[in-house]
């Protein structure tokens, strides 16, 4: 008989936090979740994998987007997989989410959003967010002892999946890097009160750079690491390489650059031109 917890959202909370899970990603859990069982009407224990389909259905039939019914699926997964030990579905399938390539800066972009950022550290933020690759949750939980500016490397510590892997350290930023380092005890960026970077703040600064720099388009941070990848390609590296830098776990992932990247740059010729 399936344990049943007194309180099924702790139970979920704890697991996620075992787990290290974002707290974003917990809160999205538990929202899905509470709205799933209150769409079933039933206890717990009497749920079937027929009601997870009447629910997945009604999702699609009030036209929610196939990655939101995703999310509502992991959700409900990882409560009865995961917190309750009870498989109750197998063959339901995951809502196809149309295929859309990345938004990506050309080079000539990325260095007009590096000369209109004035302050020095958000300059330097952006800067190795792109020479990194780095997600921006990463970068705002890099720690000086994550960085070994000698060798020219440095490490993100529990980053997606909850896996440690290694990063360059561009040549061009070194000095900055430890100049900036010279002023720090523990964590690289903070903010101005010495607390932890609020992941909105460098959204809007990137946002704002982009509009003062006039590059079209919605911009973010991620657009910053899918130019990184993009890049990458365009100057001769593997997906192999690029995979491992991205820390993707398959390489799948990593193909999309292949798209992006500028066929000029990876001297790709129309067959026409052999004819």
């Amino acid at each position: 008989m399936v344990y049943i917890p007194v309180d099924i959202e702790e139970a979920v909370r704890r697991e996620c936090r075992r787990r290290r899970y974002s707290e974003r990603t917990i809160k999205t859990y538990i929202y899905c979740i509470n709205r799933f069982l209150k769409f079933a009407k039933k206890d717990i224990n009497r749920i079937s994998k027929k009601d997870v389909r009447l629910y997945l259905e009604s999702l699609s039939e009030k036209g929610m987007a196939g990655n939101t019914m995703n999310v509502d699926h992991m959700a409900i997964r990882f409560l009865f997989e995961d917190v309750l030990d009870k498989r109750i579905w197998i063959d339901i399938k995951y809502s196809k989410v149309p295929e859309k390539l990345p938004v990506v800066l050309s080079k000539e972009e990325v260095k007009k959003l590096f000369n209109v950022i004035t302050n020095p550290k958000h300059r330097l933020m952006v800067q190795l967010m792109y020479s990194a690759g780095l997600r921006v949750s990463e970068l705002i939980n890099l720690r000086i002892g994550d960085i070994n500016l000698d060798k020219n490397y440095g490490w993100v510590r529990g980053g997606k999946g909850n896996k440690d892997r290694l990063f360059i350290v561009a040549d061009s930023l070194k000095d900055e890097l430890h100049k900036f380092m010279k002023s720090k005890t523990e964590c690289l960026f903070t903010s101005g009160r010495g607390g932890r970077y609020n992941i909105r703040s460098l959204q809007q600064i990137i946002k704002k750079a982009a509009k003062s720099a006039g590059i079209k388009g919605k911009i973010s941070p991620h657009t910053l690491r899918h130019s990184f990848a993009t890049h990458l390609i365009e100057n001769g590296y593997s997906v192999s390489e690029v995979q491992s830098l991205l820390g993707h776990k398959s390489p799948e992932t990593t193909f999309v650059y292949l798209h992006t990247a500028s066929p000029s740059m990876i001297k790709i010729k129309s067959p026409i031109d052999n004819l």
